[in-house]
């Protein structure tokens, strides 16, 4: 019974399809390509193509054959209640001869063949029943033993089983004949068979010779079947309006010649048939309406195409009524019993049903098609539980290929094909196209039935092929290895995307990476489960029409992992442990799959180059060290960020007194010590080339902020302008004024200067806040210069570090010892130059006051050294205590330095306020070995002795100028300036050229000679000034 219902439930939801490529075959997902009927359902189809069916088959054995009008006889005892289904009446017609009145001269046709030919050409296994299995009931109605019920029993239905109720076993049996088989395949029931047989024997009195095309036969069955023969008038009512859905199906909606709206039978037929849908109509001999009805049908069915008379009517020969009642025929050839199953009558079958061509406007080539449909449907309805229904229908395709060939094909037959080709070839590719979905281990052969079937109905439909996938659509020229090749992508595409479709979302929503790392690491090892798996089951089928199955299915999976992985690279600039991890795998993954492609492609004539140029490599390596250079560049911004605060905010201020630099310095230093340690936790192989491109990144950085460090302006800032020379002479204004002890303060243009304290003051400390922030900028840079030490030691000394790749770092241990050598260079200018510039502040500034300002002013004995001294001394304490150890030594020589330029200065570029006699050499003499002593004594030997005295020899020879006599300074004078201007002797009222103020001041140079003389108080130094330069004398 479910076989029954299943078969039943088929044909009621196809002939409701409407056409088009939505409408889906019943619990398939079968497109069915015939069109739609409307108002007819399963059955209506089912029972009128058997009405047909048994009309056209009425003349041949075991329908009755020439002797059919005896079949309704009550011979033999009323025990032959009528072979084939036909019932016993009491109102029955007279029957001829014995027996059931099937076959000719009364004798039976049974079907006794022992092989099949169809089967044989289609691979169809024989059924090999024992005969008892088909065999009816001598005396039993319709040969399946079941009871008979006459159309005035009142019984309105019979169950479609009861015509298969297992019989007595006393009673004889006997074969069944063709009709028999049909009438049950077809689920015909007696009553029904037996109405049938009646009309006919009515129709075809005294026209035993009329052919079934020529024979209307709802209009028939209307005309002689009365509501006196069903079991009630519902019964009847429902009958009749099948037939009359039927006549409109074929005569109105889908007629075989084209019909005009306005033709006045077609809508006079209308009007019947919409009469009847509330009440029965009147079909008796003298009805209005049944005339009507019968001359609107005589007229529509025997249309023509050109006018001219036609020996066919056309009511059951329009597309798609006709398509659908040969299916429903075709239908009958499996077993109700086991669907799975060709009846072993097959042949016969065919043969009859052949002769229902004539009506239904069926050709050879629409039934070839036909048939491979219907045996391709048949193993989709039954669950693909019987392969070589498949085959079988790949069979009958080469038939369907030899009829497609043909020119003079019509254009309804191409319409067909096309449909029905696609249908099958559509159903066929979504499984091919997903295979990994539809098939595994147990029926992965199931592969070898269904290619063959879309390889050959792709060839037969054309050359260029458009196959429907997803959102797209893939273009193809006919070629088999370029099909397969496009459902072995596909079908990984589809399999690969199902392990991932769980885990897309949380690979797009995760933002730390962990878990999307953990995802990728799981999808690696299951993409490398599917790529095996691949291989071992379905490479060895597929490689039948696809040399390198395996190396394509590889491919692809490289692809697809590839195009994830890319997704979760996308946006990571930075590299952790996850991500390498994540890399690595894709790069092991990478291996296994080209090593496939590999071994797939070993004989194939380019040796796979092909392939594995569609495979776009992971880079992994390449990949990774992006991401480490991203990860540089990212950390090396934060050391930015920090320097440009630092220029912003700095105030160099010390954090603390036991950290006495500046506190960006901290912080720099803080992070590119963490930079470091985290660049070696990195879980991968360290090149120098990276160490390389992380040290020339933080060496940059380092650069800029020494140079930033030392921008703290320059020692020509402090220093005063030089004064302009003057002659000495006893009798000046200020000289006078000085003798009263009245302190003088000249203009701002002769640089102002103060009377000096007396011995008994005690001066204060002169260091300003200015002076000790230089101080903390030293202390910066030398702090600066120790830690880059440990970074460096950091980075030349770690094991993980590999050998350089490239060529530019390979000798580096053979040419430097540092990754921070230019950092290093540019620490030690920075620390010279502030050094220098806080030593110049510290004296021409800081110490103004009671060094240039006040040191012999006036005259020497009264304006000596000593609170220059002390305040000195004040100072380079607080300077050591502020500095750093290293720091001190450089920044205590240039204070040295600086005092000495002072003392200099003051001696020769003191201004108006500052003269010298030849005697006061020797207080200026002892004066400066006091101020060198300060230096040998202050810092433990921060500056060596010899150092000192190289440093004091240029203000040495100044002094000992100062003591000569000044004759023999003017005689220096005329010798080194002639030397220097090259002009040899001076003759007689030639005058000496005024040598050029140089600063770089010693004993040998004019200018300083000249600068001794001007500060000389001596009469003849006047003179020999007034005369050779016209320097005027002071006020």
């Amino acid at each position: 019974m479910n076989h029954h219902q299943r078969r039943e439930s088929f044909s009621v939801t196809i002939s409701n399809m409407g056409g088009g490529s939505t409408v889906v075959c019943p619990n398939t997902d079968l497109l069915w390509p015939f069109g739609k009927l409307s108002g007819l359902d399963g059955n209506d189809i089912r029972e009128t193509a058997y009405e047909i069916f048994f009309t056209a088959c009425r003349s041949s054995p075991g329908f009755g054959g020439k002797t059919a009008l005896t079949f309704y006889s009550t011979h033999n005892n009323n025990d032959n209640h009528g072979e084939g289904g036909g019932a016993a009446t009491s109102g029955g017609s007279p029957g001829v001869g014995s027996g059931s009145g099937f076959g000719f001269s009364g004798r039976k046709e049974v079907v006794t063949t022992p092989t099949s030919r169809v089967k044989r050409a289609l691979g169809l296994k024989m059924l090999k029943r024992s005969p008892s299995r088909r065999m009816s009931t001598i005396g039993a109605t319709g040969g399946a033993g079941t009871t008979s019920l006459s159309p005035g029993s009142g019984s309105g239905h019979v169950s479609p089983g009861a015509g298969f109720l297992t019989v007595q076993p006393s009673r004889p049996r006997r074969p069944l004949t063709s009709a028999e088989i049909m009438r049950q395949q077809m689920r015909v029931t007696e009553q029904s068979d037996s109405r049938l047989r009646k009309t006919l024997l009515r129709t075809l009195v005294g026209q035993t010779g009329r052919r079934a095309e020529t024979i209307i036969l709802p209009l028939e069955l209307l005309r002689h079947l009365k509501t006196s023969e069903f079991g009630d008038s519902n019964e009847y009512h429902v009958w009749q309006r099948r037939q009359l859905k039927v006549l409109e199906a074929g005569l109105l909606l889908h007629p075989s010649i084209p019909l005009d709206k306005t033709n006045n039978n077609a809508m006079r037929l209308r009007e019947i048939v919409r009469k009847s849908e509330n009440k029965t109509i009147d079909t008796s001999k003298t009805s209005d309406t049944m005339r009507k009805l019968c001359n609107v049908v005589v007229s529509l069915s025997w249309r023509s195409t050109n006018g001219n008379p036609s020996d066919v009517c056309h009511w059951a020969d329009g597309y798609p009524l006709n398509i659908h009642l040969y299916v429903a025929l075709l239908q009958s050839i499996f077993d109700v019993r086991d669907e799975t199953l060709v009846l072993d009558e097959i042949d016969e079958l065919l043969e009859l049903m052949k002769k229902t061509w004539s009506t239904l406007g069926i050709t050879r080539p629409v039934h070839n098609l036909c048939f491979t449909w219907v045996l391709f449907h048949q193993y989709v309805v039954t669950s693909q539980m019987e392969p070589d229904l498949l085959g079988a229908s790949h069979a009958m395709l080469a038939e369907v290929a030899n009829d497609a060939k043909k020119l003079d094909r019509e254009a309804l037959y191409v319409k067909l094909l096309t449909s029905t080709l696609a249908s099958m070839q559509g159903w066929t590719e979504k499984r091919l196209l997903s295979y990994h979905d539809y098939f595994q281990r147990g029926n992965v052969g199931l592969i070898e039935n269904l290619l063959p079937l879309a390889l050959s109905s792709s060839r037969i439909l054309g050359d260029d092929v458009t196959i429907s996938q997803g959102k797209g659509d893939v273009k193809l020229i006919d070629y088999s290895g370029d099909r397969v090749d496009v459902y072995i992508r596909a079908s990984i595409k589809t399999a690969f995307s199902k392990v991932i479709e769980n885990t897309k979302a949380k690979i797009a929503a995760t933002e730390e990476g962990e878990e999307a790392a953990a995802t990728l690491l799981q999808l690696a090892k299951e993409t490398e489960e599917l790529a095996l798996r691949e291989r071992e089951c379905f490479s060895p089928i597929l490689k039948r029409w696809h040399s390198v199955a395996a190396g394509v299915a590889s491919v692809s999976l490289h692809q697809c992992y590839g195009s994830i992985l890319m997704q979760y690279l996308a946006g990571r600039s930075f590299i952790s442990r996850d991500t390498v991890d994540v890399l690595q795998t894709a790069g092991k993954l990478e291996k296994v799959l080209v090593q496939m492609v590999a071994e797939d492609t070993e004989e194939c004539d380019d040796g796979g180059k092909g392939l594995v140029r569609e495979m776009v490599p992971y880079e992994v390596d390449s990949i990774i060290l992006r991401l480490i250079r991203q990860w540089i560049e990212e950390k090396l911004k934060g050391v930015q960020e920090c320097l440009f605060r630092a220029k912003e905010t700095e105030t160099w201020n010390p954090k603390s007194k036991s950290e006495p630099y500046a506190q960006s310095a901290g912080e720099m230093m803080k992070l590119a010590k963490d930079i470091i340690d985290e660049f070696f936790e990195i879980p991968i192989g360290i090149t120098e080339d990276l160490v390389y491109d992380l040290a020339e990144g933080l060496e940059q950085l380092f650069q800029e902020y020494t140079t930033f460090v030392a921008s703290c302006g320059s020692r020509q800032s402090y220093i005063p302008t030089l004064p302009p020379l003057t002659r000495c002479n006893r009798d000046s204004r200020f000289l006078k004024l000085w003798k009263r002890a009245t302190p003088c303060t000249a203009s701002g243009k002769d640089f102002s200067h103060t009377a000096p304290p007396s011995d008994g003051h005690h001066p204060r400390p002169s260091t300003s806040r200015g002076t000790q922030r230089l101080y903390i900028r030293l202390n910066t840079l030398h702090f600066l210069s120790s830690h880059i030490h440990s970074l460096n030691k950091a980075l030349s000394l770690n094991p993980k570090v590999l050998p350089a790749t490239r060529k530019r770092y390979r000798h580096r241990n053979n040419n430097t010892s540092s990754y921070f050598d230019f950092t290093y260079a540019g620490i030690e200018s920075a620390c010279q130059h502030v050094s220098e510039v806080a030593a110049y502040r510290l004296i021409f500034l800081d110490s103004n006051s009671v060094f240039y300002e006040s040191l012999y002013i006036g005259d020497v004995t009264n304006s000596r050294i000593r609170p220059a001294l002390r305040v000195t001394k004040q100072n380079l304490t607080l300077m050591s205590a502020i500095l750093a150890d290293r720091a001190q030594a450089l920044a205590m020589r240039e204070v040295m330095k600086s005092s000495f330029e002072a003392f200099l200065m003051v001696l020769l570029a003191g201004g108006y306020s500052r003269v010298f006699y030849r005697s006061d050499h020797g207080l200026i003499e002892e004066d400066f070995e006091n101020l060198k002593r300060v230096f040998c004594t202050c810092g433990e030997g921060l500056i060596p002795e010899e150092v000192v005295d190289r440093d004091a020899e240029i203000v040495e020879g100044v002094i000992q100028l100062m003591s000569q006599p000044t004759e023999q300074l003017m005689e220096d004078f005329s010798i080194v300036t002639c030397e220097t201007s090259g002009m040899g002797m001076v003759g007689p009222g030639h005058k000496l050229p005024m040598p050029p103020t140089t600063g770089r001041w010693n004993r040998s140079d004019a200018n300083t000679i000249l600068r001794v003389l001007c500060h000389r108080n001596d009469r003849v130094a006047n003179r020999f000034l007034k005369k050779s330069f016209q320097l005027p004398k002071r006020r």
